[in-house]
């Protein structure tokens, strides 16, 4: 499992013009499963994302995190994360799972976030075309990979 993450003020999904999800302040996750991803990486991928200290303390200090801040997150199936650029000019998407496996795997994430932590969890749609707007505060970005 692979994730970019960014610190938001907000962000959305719209699927065909039509709102999917809005949030304001938290993580928004675009998110990439590997075929051997299984649930000690799950556990693992969603306690690492929900206590990662991005967010500024009383001094400025990046020493919070999500749940400190009453945050949201979005979650956000891409395979394209997992892309490999280094040879050649298309990305090579080999260490994805195939399609059907992705969206399994990416479902028990999903539920593993919303029944095991007190926090507005948002997500997009396994497979669609999605157009993400978003307010990346910071900006602060980084890769979690498991």
């Amino acid at each position: 499992m692979k994730a970019v993450i960014q610190r938001v003020s907000k962000a959305k999904v719209e699927i065909n013009d039509v709102l999917k999800s809005e949030m304001g302040e938290g993580l928004l996750a675009l998110i990439a499963v590997s075929a051997d991803d299984n649930m000690d990486k799950i556990k693992w991928f969603a306690n690492k994302i929900v206590n990662l200290r991005v967010f500024p303390d009383e001094q400025d200090k990046m020493n919070k995190s999500v749940i400190d801040i009453g945050g949201s997150l979005m979650l956000i199936s891409n395979f394209t994360v997992y892309g490999d650029a280094n040879k050649g000019f298309r990305p090579n998407f080999s260490a994805a799972a195939p399609p059907l496996e992705a969206e399994r795997i990416f479902n028990q994430l999903v539920d593993f976030f919303k029944n095991n932590y007190n926090l507005p969890v948002y997500e997009g749609e396994f497979g669609a075309m999605m157009d993400i707007s978003l307010t990346n505060a910071g900006p602060v970005t980084v890769i979690v990979e498991k």
